[in-house]
């Protein structure tokens, strides 16, 4: 029988006094039952323990036998794989033509993560935004590159534009999206011309384009769509109100189109090309020097896309292609009426039967591009939240049943090991964290999120859980700074001096930095606007508000300099909590700011004389 204590807090409180010695009912290895029942709190007692449980280490040895050489000596505490980062879009990147752009810029700020002791640089959605609020989470093509981020200066040295064809460099600030897409789409159109015009001349980059097209089949879907898009009687219509023929793909009209449109699918396809090849180089640069990328996939794809074109049996639509259900979220503390954000939804048991190869793809590409990647909205993948097509706003709908375990299976059996990284802020069920912890991704933790509530607090500091990512806040949060100032209750900030300290209130963005970098999470990622101590002035993203996001810049190209004494006290915060790769050593260049160390143990030399 159980073994149980007197009904009275005294005997249970006795059993884990530190002045006595503990109870048997704690310690016994006999094979009866060791469970604690407790009348006044969670049975926290161990399992019974079995040979299965705990094997013997030295099984060929008698008991009393000398144990190996070297036994005493106390084993070193193994690596815990802790690691930091920075979340920065490319698009908020220095650069001279009004949009930070995936060349020199980019390898520079990967200088400057190493020179920090960074390991990570996350990411917004790569794919190309809707041209109306330029949001990266509303992409045109959720396979396909944002060619507004291919470096000019990069062309130029392909020979694919010349000095001349270059603009004129523009102040630092924030970035102005219509006028970057007037003056650049032009200049790439004319090097994806040029490229294409003369193969003679370069070989090289078409023995590359005609390997990308072929490993990528998905682009010739795309780039028929995005040619289409641009005939004139279509321009403008939503696919689905297409003529028959092309709308319902009958293949005559399919095949005609591609002839016809032949100069606008090469041109589509060689940006693409271009786009693959400039990113894969800051990737090989970045993975070369330690620092792993972190993509973003929006777990639905917009309606007007080639994504739900070309594969029209795999979503909730109609007879003739409309969306029948979209997505969106309920009313919440939030929103009284919650978010409709209009996204077909899937139709889960088309792509079961599918044996889910639509998502197969979707994640391949995603490991072309990133080391690991974060699901936005994971809950759905649970259950999701389901809104007719002539609802007006979120607040009549019905949850539905997700894929669950199988998606993740599916990916599995076809890829190997997914790095996913699940999103699962809001209100959270338990079938999601079930399955999240089903499949070990990670989940985040945002410490703006912490301080109302009570002490069981998911993002408070002594509820943080190892697997997981720990952000002061996310692209989507104000900056620290600027939520401190406006955002945060005077009963939080109470709550947060004392929890943190007194001192946190002068420099609230670096307190939450250093909460997040000292917690047992594996991965802390810090906005760089929180690193720069900025307000909300530098804010990214506002939910809810459709315009004038996305913008924020980081600044002119001397940046990186002027972040010196920051990227040393990164380095030394990294170090003190054991967030440092193993065999860190820092860059003896001069754009990283800080003078060579032989090893990690002179980290905090080499901090101190950055800093000076």
């Amino acid at each position: 029988m159980p073994t149980t204590i007197a009904s009275t807090p005294a005997p249970f409180l006795r059993i884990w006094s530190p002045r006595s010695r503990p109870s048997l009912a704690f310690v016994s290895h006999r094979r009866i039952s060791t469970r604690v029942a407790s009348p006044i709190g969670p049975d926290l007692s161990p399992e019974a323990v079995t040979p299965a449980s705990h094997p013997d280490p030295f099984p060929t040895l008698a008991k009393g036998a000398p144990l190996p050489e070297g036994y005493g000596e106390p084993p070193s505490a193994p690596p815990k794989h802790r690691r930091s980062g920075i979340i920065l879009h490319p698009t908020s990147l220095p650069g001279p033509y009004g949009i930070g752009e995936i060349g020199e810029e980019a390898f520079r700020f990967v200088d400057w993560l190493v020179a920090s002791g960074q390991q990570i640089w996350q990411l917004l959605p790569l794919c190309p935004p809707e041209t109306e609020y330029w949001s990266p989470y509303s992409g045109l093509d959720a396979l396909c590159g944002n060619p507004l981020l291919i470096p000019l200066n990069g062309l130029k040295d392909l020979g694919l534009l010349k000095e001349t064809d270059l603009p004129v460099p523009s102040p630092p600030g924030d970035a102005d999206f219509p006028a970057v897409y007037a003056a650049k789409m032009p200049l790439l159109e004319k090097a994806a011309a040029v490229l294409l015009a003369d193969p003679a001349r370069f070989a090289d980059l078409h023995t590359e384009m005609a390997a990308f097209r072929q490993e990528n089949a998905w682009v010739e879907q795309s780039a028929l769509f995005s040619a289409l898009t641009e005939v004139p009687g279509l321009a403008g219509l939503a696919w689905w109100d297409w003529p028959e023929g092309v709308r319902d793909r009958h293949p005559a009209a399919l095949e005609a189109a591609r002839r016809e449109h032949a100069g606008r699918i090469d041109a589509f396809i060689a940006l693409q090309y271009l786009f693959d090849r400039f990113w894969k180089a800051v990737k090989a640069y970045a993975n070369d020097r330690g620092v792993l990328l972190i993509g973003d996939m929006p777990i639905y794809v917009g309606g007007q896309s080639a994504d739900v074109w070309a594969n029209r049996t795999l979503f909730a639509l109609g007879p003739d292609g409309a969306p029948v259900e979209v997505s969106g979220v309920p009313p919440d503390a939030f929103s009284d009426s919650g978010q409709l954000w209009g996204s077909p939804l899937y139709d889960w048991q088309a792509h079961s039967e599918d044996r889910y190869r639509w998502w197969v793809q979707r994640f391949q590409r995603s490991l072309q591009l990133y080391d690991e990647t974060r699901v936005d909205h994971f809950r759905a993948f649970a259950g999701y939240w389901a809104v007719g097509a002539q609802e007006e706003t979120a607040m009549n709908g019905v949850w539905k049943k997700g894929p669950g375990i199988e998606l993740f299976e599916a990916l599995e059996a076809a890829l190997g090991h997914v790095p996913i990284l699940a999103e699962d802020l809001g209100v959270i069920t338990p079938d999601v964290t079930a399955l999240r912890e089903a499949i070990g991704a990670p989940g985040m933790v945002v410490l703006q999120f912490a301080w109302g509530g009570g002490a069981t607090n998911t993002h408070l500091p002594h509820n943080i859980y190892q697997n997981s990512f720990v952000y002061p806040g996310t692209h989507d949060n104000q900056t620290v700074l600027g939520w401190y100032k406006a955002g945060c209750r005077p009963e939080e900030a109470r709550l947060i001096a004392r929890y943190i300290g007194a001192e946190a209130g002068q420099d609230i963005s670096w307190a939450f930095i250093r909460e997040a970098y000292k917690s047992v999470a594996r991965t802390v990622v810090v906005a760089m606007q929180d690193v720069m101590r900025l307000d909300d002035s530098a804010r990214m993203n506002t939910p809810g508000k459709a315009a004038g996001n996305w913008a924020w810049r980081v600044g002119g190209s001397s940046i990186w300099d002027e972040l010196r004494a920051e990227s040393a006290d990164l380095l030394a915060i990294t170090q003190m909590y054991d967030r440092l790769p193993l065999d860190w050593k820092a860059p003896g260049t001069k754009d990283a700011g800080t003078p060579e160390a032989e090893s990690v143990s002179e980290v905090e030399t080499v901090a101190e004389a950055a800093a000076a």
